[in-house]
């Protein structure tokens, strides 16, 4: 028997990742699809009249065992792949997105839901049934049910195509970041490295059965050479390798296949009857047009782009003066911004590491939840792993009851892909009266330890932790019926607002007290330091938006202009749209469209203004709590009530605005950026 196609056994019915064989996941799908295509077919063949009981709450409660066995496949895709796993993934992804295709284009199916959809405004349903029945009608409607037979099958193919495109770029960036080594063997080219990333280096060297030291483009490799190593030439070479990927005419080059995504996008989007792919996305976003996206980019561009230029001046000017370089390049910014924040603030990341031992940061976030929420975090080991780094956790309110799952994964490996990110083993919802709580994990790329000394964090990887946990209290606190509404099912553009919220509580000295202690005597964080880091929180605002800014812009150049099948080069077409962006001198060799995973990958197409726009929304939140106390009881109720319990049962505004009495201002953000005073 297959273990993946039947009700787990492990405690909590939690994932049994130790069991699971890779050859289970194809077969196993398979099988579940086909109970599932017997569930709709039991749906669509009922006798009785269409009900919102037997349609769209039947429709919303098929396939579970389905959606769970392929969540824990594709997030295994994504922090412990194999080339088995990315081979399976090549051929189950076509076979799903035909399935998917199978239930939202059987016109049988879609007239029991057209017939409730219409007579909704007469069905006493819910705020949450109505979410939920409209939610499944667009499903339908959004995705070809009211195309001809000829069209339906175009899209079909469209479908599968896109399916296996998005894996193969994926696979392709983490072939190129796993397979660029820089190996030293002269002691003299780390100068400027601090004592832990030699020592890191090292240890990675050895782990190869090589002398010296290795430098990769995972990132807690890749930052710190970039930010303090001294020689220029050896900077250049690493970051034209990160800045090449997918980009060299090879076999792992993504430049056809992201002309090949964008047209895809573009004919599917023109099919369902939108002017673009921006045009379909921005329907179910609270940004509503690519007009609007445009606006707010562009309007945040002309606050920003003075304070980066003179940031840039200055830059450049503090490197000629520093060391008579003729220009600031690329790969001289991280590394000078470095050492003039030093300058002016008397503060480096090798100050502050110390005190972020990474076991402390993950006790302060849960300090933090405690404090807010009302949550309690225990160490568990009686739930499987995928892998020996990832810790596991119960949590639990202050009834003792149980919450969720929380599963937490920090180091680097070569099956795990860059970067950090929140996702679920399990949903939160309710069906025939018994609450079902979610399973939920964060994963990131952290420093790993050394012989020598703990996980010390950097405050850039503090913020990404204290990020990333949001997103999970989004997921955990979830409290809905149906699971496709529960947690982080929200719009795109508010499902950062938990995550970048959260962010603000490092900046405190009243949360940093709690956590931020020294790895070796136990001292809380002076509060000069604490001075120092809320001080130099805005320095580079203007260089950082603008290069949120930029990325923006080039996700609406692929997917809001006219027909991609006229671009020709994908360089070019990037240059064209970072234009009024771009202050550093152009890299011929690098291309940012080929590693854009999170558009031509992961669900950002369309959608990565998020991040700013989202800004708004959580500079306006925290300035809430900060008006009452940063652990104000009755605020955190109401952020919990009407924002993190949620999910996507409403409108996000009325959410929000029911959280905080109005609107955001964007005042709140630009104030925080130093870009208005």
């Amino acid at each position: 028997m297959n273990i993946l196609t039947k009700k787990f056994s492990n405690p909590y019915n939690s994932a049994p990742f130790t069991q699971i064989n890779n050859e289970n996941f194809k077969p196993a799908i398979i099988e579940l699809i086909e109970e599932t295509k017997r569930e709709i077919e039991a749906i669509t063949n009922n006798q009785a009249l269409p009900t919102f009981e037997n349609t769209i709450e039947a429709l919303e409660f098929s396939g579970q065992q389905l959606d769970r066995v392929t969540s824990i496949f594709f997030n295994l895709n994504s922090a412990e792949t194999s080339d088995d796993i990315q081979k399976i993934a090549q051929e189950v992804s076509p076979i799903l997105s035909e399935f998917g295709n199978d239930i939202t284009l059987n016109a049988a199916l879609f007239k029991r839901v057209k017939a409730i959809y219409y007579k909704k405004n007469n069905l006493k349903l819910t705020t949450e049934q109505q979410t939920l029945l409209d939610k499944k009608y667009k499903s339908f409607s959004r995705n070809g049910a009211n195309l001809n037979e000829v069209d339906k099958a175009r899209l079909r193919e469209i479908d599968k195509k896109l399916a296996k495109l998005k894996l193969q770029f994926g696979e392709n960036v983490l072939a190129e970041t796993n397979k660029y080594e820089l190996h030293l063997t002269n002691e003299n080219d780390l100068s400027g490295l601090p004592e832990g990333a030699k020592e890191a280096a090292k240890q990675l060297a050895e782990s190869k059965q090589k002398d010296g030291w290795l430098i990769t483009l995972d990132y807690p490799s890749y930052i710190p050479f970039m930010t303090y190593a001294d020689n220029r030439n050896l900077r250049q070479e690493l970051s034209k390798a990160a800045g090449s990927k997918a980009f060299k005419n090879d076999d792992l080059d993504n430049q056809n296949i992201v002309l090949e995504i964008a047209n895809l996008r573009f004919k599917r989007a023109n099919l369902l009857g939108y002017k673009t792919h921006a045009h379909f996305v921005l329907e179910e976003r609270m940004a509503e047009t690519p007009k609007k996206v445009l606006e707010f980019l562009n309007e945040l561009l002309e606050k920003a782009k003075p304070a980066a230029e003179n940031e840039y001046k200055n830059l450049e000017n503090f490197a000629k003066k520093t060391d008579k370089i003729d220009r600031l390049e690329k790969w001289d910014s991280a590394y000078y911004s470095e050492k003039l924040k030093q300058e002016l603030f008397s503060l480096d990341d090798e100050q502050l590491k110390p005190y972020f031992k990474l076991e402390n940061v993950i006790e302060g976030a849960f300090i933090v939840a405690k404090k807010l929420f009302g949550l309690q975090f225990e160490k568990i080991n009686n739930i499987d792993k995928y892998h020996g780094d990832v810790l596991t956790y119960k949590v639990t309110d202050n009834n003792g009851d149980l919450v969720s799952i929380f599963y937490a994964d920090f180091f680097p490996r070569k099956g795990k892909r860059n970067g950090a990110w929140m996702t679920s083993y399990k949903p939160q919802f309710i069906k025939d009266g018994k609450e079902e709580r979610p399973h939920v994990s964060i994963v990131c790329n952290f420093t790993k330890p050394t012989k020598s000394k703990p996980s010390l964090l950097t405050f850039n990887e503090v913020t990404t932790l204290f990020h990333e946990f949001g997103h999970a209290l989004h997921g955990m606190l979830a409290k809905t019926t149906y699971p496709s509404l529960s947690g982080t099912s929200v719009y795109w553009d508010f499902v950062e607002l938990p995550s970048q919220v959260m962010e603000n509580w490092c900046y405190e000295k009243e949360a940093l007290e709690l956590f931020a202690k020294h790895y070796e005597t136990g001292e809380i964080i002076p509060i000069d330091l604490v001075n120092k880091i809320k001080e130099s929180a805005t320095f580079h605002e203007g260089l950082q938006t603008l290069r949120q800014i930029s990325f923006g812009l080039l996700d609406m150049a692929w997917h809001a202009g006219e027909s991609p099948e006229t671009i020709k080069n994908v360089k070019a077409f990037e240059n064209d749209a970072f234009k009024n962006t771009n202050l550093f001198p152009d890299v011929k060799e690098n291309c940012m469209s080929t590693a854009f995973a999170h558009i031509f990958q992961g669900g950002y197409s369309s959608g990565y203004y998020s991040y700013k726009w989202a800004e708004v929304l959580d500079a306006d939140a925290f300035d809430y709590f900060k008006q009452e106390g940063i652990f104000n009881k009755n605020i955190a109720n109401k952020f919990k009530e009407h924002v993190l319990s949620k999910g996507g049962t409403e409108n996000p505004m009325t959410l929000y605005k029911r959280f905080r009495g109005q609107e955001p201002k964007p005042e709140a953000l630009l104030k925080r950026a130093g870009l208005i005073k």
